[in-house]
């Protein structure tokens, strides 16, 4: 189903995609019609493609489709007010979609979303390509958006994460749940993360931390993500 939502223009993926039914909520739907994809491939020719491309650095801007599914998933999280992180952030267009989300209600709130990345290059490349739209400009000139470099196993405690995270998004397969990510849940939270069996099998696990911080971890889907690992010597 998915490879059908193809589309010429970035208004047409996305509305191939709520059509099908991978984008479900009008807000979720908003907020990516507001991030033009041409922005964050390296291929404008395919850039509206429901298809994962390579970014460099062994890493992928994944599969629209599959960014559909991670807003989706996080979005009862993303209030006006919510603290996100997004590990693995790469080309930043999720960060960027996931910002829109937190701040459709203009003007109000204090929100942000922090994309973190191993590879400095990759945290510039997210940032310079959100710099491309004159929405995102705004949103890193008011620091409602910002790129950060550090290891996505151990989150980010730093611009806000002192706190916790109301939503954690993971772009890349983990070997293991990392109990850190999920120490630095709020109450409540969610984390939307690939994780790796011992067959090679990757899942999207959703890990919910309810209000009294009692974990709920739910086995969804099947994936193929890059690794998350340590960043190229």
């Amino acid at each position: 189903m998915a490879w059908t939502c193809s589309g010429r223009t970035n208004a047409e993926l996305v509305e191939n995609l709520f059509r099908k039914g991978l984008i479900r909520s009008e807000i979720v739907k908003g907020a990516m019609e507001k991030v033009d994809r041409a922005h964050y491939t390296p291929s404008p020719s395919r850039a509206y493609e429901d298809s994962p491309q390579s970014i460099g650095h062994a890493a992928t801007i994944s599969a629209p489709h599959m960014h559909a599914s991670a807003a989706e998933s996080l979005l009862p999280f993303l209030h006006s007010n919510a603290r996100v992180l997004d590990i693995g952030s790469g080309s930043g267009y999720l960060t960027a979609v996931l910002a829109e989300i937190v701040q459709r209600d203009e003007g109000r709130g204090g929100g942000r979303v922090v994309g973190l990345e191993h590879i400095p290059a990759l945290r510039d490349l997210g940032e310079r390509n959100t710099a491309r739209g004159e929405r995102g400009r705004d949103m890193l000139g008011r620091g409602r958006v910002k790129f950060v470099v550090g290891d996505g196993r151990k989150g980010w405690r730093r611009d806000g994460g002192e706190e916790g995270w109301d939503a954690i998004h993971v772009g890349a397969a983990a070997a293991v749940m990392h109990e850190e990510l999920i120490e630095q849940l709020r109450s409540p939270g969610r984390m939307f993360i690939p994780v790796e069996d011992s067959r090679g099998q990757q899942w999207i696990w959703l890990v919910d931390k309810d209000g009294d911080g009692k974990v709920k971890k739910e086995k969804t889907m099947g994936v193929r993500y890059v690794s998350l690992t340590d960043a190229p010597k």
